[in-house]
């Protein structure tokens, strides 16, 4: 998946997390306005909408975790598979800090 992909995944999740808190913040404001049936249903609408926010939050966090499973498991066969090339680019990359660092 490229990153243009998972930035605009990131934002529509920001804006659906905006668009729900303000509708709930909404509805409990409303419902402290507001008396008996009414306040509870009130109050109903914004519970309903604050789980399915969770639940939705919830699947993005197991994604993430399996994507990242994913990726580690694909370093952790590469190394394997190509353990002399690993030492080297750890060993530039070491390098390259090292002078960076140095110049400071």
């Amino acid at each position: 998946m490229n990153t243009k992909t998972i930035s605009s995944q990131a934002d529509e999740l920001e804006s659906d997390v905006k668009k729900v808190l303000h509708a709930a913040e909404d509805l409990l404001s409303q419902a402290t306005n507001s008396t008996g049936d009414k306040a509870a249903e009130l109050r109903g609408r914004a519970l309903e909408q604050l789980k399915a926010l969770s639940a939705r939050l919830r699947d993005v966090q197991e994604t993430a975790l399996e994507k990242g499973r994913a990726a580690a498991d694909a370093t952790d066969d590469y190394v394997h598979d190509h353990p002399w090339r690993s030492i080297l680019a750890a060993a530039s990359l070491g390098v390259v800090v090292g002078l960076l660092i140095g110049r400071r």
